[in-house]
């Protein structure tokens, strides 16, 4: 690649990318001269808006050594966004600072594009070649009402657990406006696994993560570069813009605002979900407004489709009181549910309260746990406890979720959730204890990525569940992912199923299809 000249694009894009207030003339530039792909984590795009979108990039010529392989140094990053994939008319272009503060990562927030159509971008670094193409479309224009969305629905990808075949298929997806990650992109445990994981050849292999459990910032960051230097991963973000959210294995199990499920005292906690922070913002193709401070990140935002679709991203970790105790001996845990108690925190409740008084025809709630209540039964037919990490462990909390609903009159709340390893779809009911009565919302919950394996499409398991809870409609365990198909009179839900992930080449299938209309929040299978 040749040299371009750096001031001249200073000057064509208006400045350098400036973030946090960090003067990029302050600090000696490196120009390394890469013997290995510097982009080898790959390109991604994220969070569309009607003019313009995210484009993000780290530079990791060696991602799993110290430091990546990089200098201690800023590093200038020259960005191309286009209307063709093969850059001949090109609208966009720029240069930022790869900075060693946050792991050489880039965060672009491209602005003052033609609403509702694709467009390809790219980076560029002296001393190596272009990083792959991405392909991202912006969303339709405000006030209009587009004829289709096409969104996926995928999460939970423990490494250790399965191949990755299951995003490889999604990048394949036609049409897709968007993907919503519901979370734990990264599991923070050790090298320890009970999963047999094989080649293509039927061979054992090693897919175990490359360190213990994670706790400082270099840990989080050396965990995410094993992660994201996957192929399929990476062609799944070359794909489609990553609407993403974080759930609890980017930070520790079951945590919740300053407590994890040890006992650690919030001070120290606060370090480690400090650090695991920062390392999501530094790896995800997230805006400014997610940027991390000392007592946490605004993760929960919100994204408009024109008058089509509004999309609520919940952050369910960060303000919720500590779950509810599941048995008598637990210690870090909350005794009852009082009044007072929140998944979402008094500041997220109303800021949801007040952008679900819209005009769009349908609004989704883009979360992590599931919000459906969860009847459980030991093999004798007698209550087991709760899930408590769930909204069953917040019932009050639901509640008032289902009241902001109905005080507002809506029909059109679609609820797309994941964590629990399953696809599960039905509706949320008005009253817990009639759970076969009104129902206020439908909720798709869609199944991991790889995380539990194999998976199984029928056992005892499902089956008790389904004969509990009769406002679920399917229950299945399989991996896969979902894909919403939204148009103003009818939204359409395909389960997507893998017949195997802990061996490559794994099959795709369509388990099931569903369709809900504005009207009613009520699911028919088609």
């Amino acid at each position: 690649m040749s040299t371009f000249d750096r001031r001249a694009v200073l000057k064509s894009a208006g400045g350098l990318a400036l973030f946090a207030g960090l003067d990029p003339f302050a600090r000696a530039w490196a120009a390394p001269k890469f013997a290995d792909d510097p982009f080898a984590l790959g390109v991604a795009s994220g969070d569309p808006w009607p003019d313009g979108f995210v484009i993000w990039t780290r530079l990791a010529p060696r991602p799993l050594e110290p430091h990546a392989g990089m200098p201690a140094l800023g590093v200038p990053v020259r960005w191309e966004v286009a209307e063709d994939e093969r850059f001949a008319r090109i609208v966009r272009v720029g240069e930022a600072i790869a900075r060693p503060e946050l792991a050489h990562s880039v965060h672009i927030e491209v602005a003052g594009l033609q609403a509702g159509r694709p467009y390809w971008y790219r980076f560029l670094v002296e001393g190596a070649e272009a990083s792959p193409v991405g392909r991202v479309r912006t969303a339709p224009a405000a006030g209009t009402l587009p004829d289709r969305v096409r969104l996926g629905l995928a999460g939970c990808q423990s490494y250790p657990q399965g191949w990755y075949d299951a995003w490889r298929h999604l990048s394949q997806e036609p049409d897709l406006d968007a993907v919503f990650h519901y979370g734990d992109y990264i599991y923070e445990g050790g090298q320890a696994s009970s999963y047999v994981i094989k080649d293509s050849a039927g061979r054992v292999v090693d897919r175990t993560h490359a360190s213990d459990e994670i706790y400082s910032l270099d840990d989080y960051r050396g965990r995410y570069a094993q992660y994201k230097a996957d192929p399929d991963l990476k062609a799944a973000h070359h794909a489609a813009a990553f609407i993403t959210s974080f759930d609890d294995h980017e930070v520790d199990n079951n945590w919740a605002a300053v407590a994890d499920q040890d006992g650690t005292t919030p001070e120290l906690f606060l370090l480690r979900r400090f650090a695991a922070m920062q390392a999501w913002y530094e790896h995800m193709p997230v805006r400014k407004a997610q940027f991390p401070r000392p007592d946490g990140l605004t993760m929960y935002r919100r994204l408009d489709y024109g008058r089509l679709l509004r999309m609520h991203v919940l952050d369910t970790r960060s303000y919720r009181s500590d779950q509810l105790c599941e048995t008598p001996e637990e210690q870090a845990c909350r005794r009852e549910d009082g009044p007072d108690s929140t998944i979402l925190g008094a500041a997220q409740e109303a800021w949801l309260g007040d952008g679900l008084r819209n005009d769009a025809c349908w609004n989704l709630i883009a979360q992590q746990v599931r919000v459906m209540p969860l009847v459980r039964r030991r093999p004798d037919g007698s209550p087991a406890p709760v899930a408590a990490d769930s909204w069953d462990g917040y019932p009050v909390a639901r509640a008032r979720l289902v009241q902001t609903i109905r005080e507002r009159n809506l029909t059109n709340v679609v609820i797309a959730t994941g964590d629990a390893h399953i696809h599960n779809v039905g509706v949320v009911p008005v009253r817990d204890e009639e759970l076969d009565g009104p129902a206020a919302a439908t909720e798709f919950l869609g199944t991991s990525i790889s995380s539990g394996g194999d998976g199984v499409a029928d056992s005892a398991a499902r089956q008790a569940y389904l004969r509990y809870n009769p406002h679920f409609e399917l229950m299945n365990q399989q991996r896969g992912y979902q894909i919403f198909d939204i148009a103003p009179a009818e939204w359409r839900t395909d389960l997507k199923v893998m017949d195997q992930v802990q061996a490559p080449g794994g099959r795709l299938s369509t388990l099931a299809r569903f369709a809900v209309t504005p009207d009613t929040p009520r699911l028919h299978m088609v």
